[in-house]
This record gives C-alpha cells, sequence and structure tokens, in this order.
C-alpha cells in the first residue's frame, strides 16, 4: 500500500474530516485564482485569496475584498461552486461523487460521514447524504427562480437578475453571507419581500438537513405511525424561541436608537431580519454599525449559539445551548436527569454540550485578548463581534475585517475553520483514537459550588 495512503488510513474519523477541509480550501484557493475569476486589472493578495477561500469553504461571509469589484461573471460561479462544498459538506460531495462513479460506500466513508454530520449511527448515512443533496439544491432552485423573476424589474437584462437571483439563493440557503452586490440587502431595506425570502432560505439552510428530511417524510404521509425524533423537536423549538426572543431584544434595545425614525413595521422587519440573520445567515439589510453596543453584544451572543448540527451553520449549535439550558433548570430543581417532550436525554449528551461550551467560551476568550494586542487600535466590542461571527459562521462585521493585521486574519481564519468543521470534531483531533479505559477507581464525592 502507497505510505500516503497508509497514513491517511491510520487517521481518524475526525482527523480525516479536518485533513479533507484544509484541501477543500487548498482547491478553493485554486479555483478563486484561475485566469479570468478576477475583473481586468483586479490583483488579489495571496492571503486575501486564502481568507475569502476559508470564510467560502466555512460558508461564513467575512471577506477583506469587495466581492463585487473583484470577481468577474467567472469568478462569481467559482465563488457560488465553493459555497456549495461548504455548505453541502465535503463528504456530502464525496459520497455523491462515489455513487456517480459507482463506488462502494464502505465503513471507512460510513464512518466519516457520520462524524461530518454528528450522526450517532452509521446505519442510513448515505441515504442521508443523498436526500441532503435533493433537498438542499431543490431548495436553492426554488429561491433562485423566485428571486430571479422578482430581480427582473430592478435589472436591465435577465441574464442580470438570473445572476444576481441565484447567487443570493445560494448565499442565503449556505449561510454564506457574500453579496454581489457591495451592500448585502441594504438596498431592499423597506422590500419585505426579499426579505421573507432570504429569511425563509437561511432557516432552511441552518435548522439541520434532519429536521428538514424528517418534516419531507412527514408530509410525505407514507408512514401513520410517523413520529417526530427528540432532535427535531428541540431544534425546531430552541430555533423559534431564539428567533422570537432575538427579534424582541433587538427591537427594545433599538426601538428609540436607530430605529427610532422607522415606522412600526419596518422596525420589526429589521429586527426580525437581524434576528435570523445573525444566527449564521451574514446578511445585513441595515448598517449594523449604526446599532448600539448593547445590542451588537446581543447580536454577538446569537452568532455563539450559531445554526443546528447537521446544517450549513456553526457555532455552538442550538441542541448544544439547549441542553445546556434544560440541565440548569432541572438542576435547579433537583433533577439530575432532563425530561423532556417524554423522553429522556442521555447524560454523555449533557456532558458533550457543557464541553463544547467550556472550550467555545475558552477560545472566545484567548482570541479576543490576542486581537485586543495585535489590534490596539480597534473597538473591543467589534473585536468581539468580529470573533463571534467567525466562529458562528455568520459573516457580520462592525467594518473592521479589512483593517485586521496578518496576524488578525489568520486567527479569524483558524475561528471560521473550526466553526465550519465543528468542535466536536475539532476535539476528537487533538484527542486522537478513543480508549476504553480497563479497569475503575473507586468513586468519590467532591465538595461543588
Amino acid at each position: 500500500m502507497n505510505p500516503i495512503v497508509r497514513r491517511i488510513r491510520r487517521l481518524t474519523p475526525a482527523q480525516a474530516i479536518v485533513s479533507y477541509y484544509f484541501l477543500a480550501i487548498a482547491f478553493s484557493v485554486l479555483l478563486l485564482s484561475l485566469p479570468g475569476v478576477h475583473q481586468d486589472g483586479v490583483k488579489v493578495p495571496f492571503l486575501d485569496s486564502v481568507f475569502t477561500a476559508v470564510s467560502a469553504v466555512s460558508v461564513t461571509g467575512l471577506t477583506v475584498i469587495d466581492v463585487s469589484q473583484t470577481y468577474s461573471t467567472f469568478g462569481i460561479f467559482m465563488l457560488m461552486l465553493v459555497l456549495q462544498l461548504g455548505g453541502i459538506g465535503i463528504m456530502s460531495l464525496g459520497t455523491f461523487i462515489w455513487l456517480i462513479v459507482g463506488k462502494k460506500i464502505g465503513l471507512r466513508e460510513r464512518q466519516l460521514i457520520m462524524m461530518d454530520h454528528n450522526q450517532h449511527s452509521l446505519s442510513g448515512v448515505v441515504s442521508l447524504i443523498i436526500e441532503i443533496i435533493k433537498i438542499l439544491l431543490l431548495i436553492e432552485a426554488i429561491g433562485a427562480l423566485i428571486l430571479t423573476f422578482y430581480f427582473t424589474q430592478f435589472y436591465e437584462t435577465f441574464s442580470q437578475a438570473f445572476i444576481h437571483g441565484l447567487f443570493a439563493a445560494v448565499s442565503a440557503t449556505t449561510n454564506g453571507g457574500f453579496d454581489i452586490t457591495g451592500q448585502s440587502l441594504m438596498m431592499y431595506h423597506n422590500d419585505y419581500f426579499v426579505q421573507i425570502i432570504n429569511m425563509i432560505l437561511i432557516i432552511l439552510g441552518a435548522i439541520g438537513f434532519p429536521v428538514l428530511i424528517e418534516v419531507k417524510a412527514f408530509l410525505s404521509n407514507k408512514n401513520k405511525n410517523f413520529r417526530f425524533s427528540l432532535f427535531t423537536k428541540i431544534t425546531t423549538v430552541t430555533f423559534g424561541v431564539l428567533l422570537a426572543v432575538g427579534t424582541v431584544v433587538i427591537l427594545a434595545l433599538e426601538m428609540f436608537n436607530s430605529f427610532k425614525d422607522m415606522s412600526w413595521h419596518e422596525a420589526l422587519f429589521t429586527a426580525m431580519f437581524h434576528s435570523v440573520s445573525s444566527r449564521s445567515g451574514g446578511l445585513v439589510t441595515f448598517d449594523v454599525t449604526q446599532f448600539g453596543e448593547g445590542t451588537n453584544i446581543f447580536m454577538s451572543a446569537l452568532m455563539f449559539i450559531g445554526a443546528s448540527p447537521s446544517s450549513v451553520g456553526g457555532g455552538i449549535r442550538t441542541t448544544t445551548f439547549a441542553i445546556a439550558i434544560l440541565f440548569l433548570i432541572n438542576f435547579a430543581r433537583g433533577k439530575n436527569e432532563i425530561q423532556i417532550f417524554n423522553r429522556e436525554i442521555e447524560l454523555i449528551d449533557v456532558f458533550r454540550s457543557y464541553a463544547v461550551i467550556i472550550l467555545a467560551i475558552f477560545m472566545v476568550l484567548v482570541a479576543t485578548m490576542a486581537l485586543s494586542i495585535s489590534e490596539p487600535n480597534l473597538p473591543i466590542t467589534a473585536l468581539v463581534f468580529e470573533i463571534t461571527s467567525a466562529f458562528g459562521t455568520c459573516g457580520m462585521s462592525l467594518g473592521i475585517t479589512d483593517d485586521l493585521s496578518s496576524f488578525g486574519k489568520v486567527l479569524i481564519m483558524i475561528l471560521m475553520f473550526i466553526g465550519r468543521v465543528g468542535l466536536i470534531s475539532f476535539l476528537f483531533t487533538i484527542g486522537g483514537r478513543a480508549t476504553k479505559t480497563k479497569y475503575q477507581f473507586p468513586k468519590e464525592r467532591v465538595i461543588i459550588g
């Protein structure tokens, strides 16, 4: 066996996933450096090309360049290709290609798919991938069709409307956060139709592929005894609660600040859109630098939580946040277990949730300290906003991304990468192969609190 292949075979699934994402970034850098990708006379420094590639693969949207002024039409299509690569996932696309060429999906490949999509079982992972690709492409196609015909009133030619409609649909569905207008969606601040379509696409991309698959199975009505899984119930409720709370809090914080000259419906839609988008979407309909510091800190918290597992988004994920909150509520009531929707959550999932939260908080603190030293002239609130945006693969910024030093850009790239790969995979990458304990020591209680 080839030494390189043998070395790859020795990698754990988590280490292999991380390695494949590194390869995807390298491949994306090549795609975004092809002849004809940039507009005439435009030259992009290598570090900025890498930054854009990492941001696209991680479907974040943070950028140090103006996409509308940098990429040609060919370059825009290459950027969409990279967004698809990051949104669908490396193993999903790899599996799809393997199926097309007739390659057998073995145990190793199934383990990688399971790790990439945070699944607990090897059974059904291949059919999961097929469903994910079918659903995601269908959502993008419908979104692109609607937006294209709607945009014909804003652009002189149908081809222009098509490019803007297609890119907007791909960017929103993959929660990529990129735009080719140079203004995100701010020109549609009073266009509620465009906002609603984008919010729907962002939510469908961020709520989790297993949820969409279960909803599809429910609507097909093939199984009369169909029951939604605990994952779908917790994810949907948490997602809805965070959306509603986010809307109310942003509206309350900005009602007498940046929203004071808006009508009630304009303020409501602005608050709602940014509650949805700050979870992972990264698109904006209003200049977020006009928000107060309290709002920016709150939105940083939303970005820190991020989207759902097995979705296009990052962050600690909705289920992690939900389980942590549920544990605190039950613990305060004197219970040692979490019971919800007539089910009991495994203790290992509680451990994993708090491990993710502790590691995420630690990373944000370390990154904040590091950037406050390397970027002493930038406000600390803007730095925290940038860091949580990168980790949550959101893409919103207070306008400091292109002001970062080379060290700052590299640090943000690392956070975007970890946010896309997932903290569980990142932890397992560091930990190596799992080993079973052959013996146990006597248990003893420790004073806590």
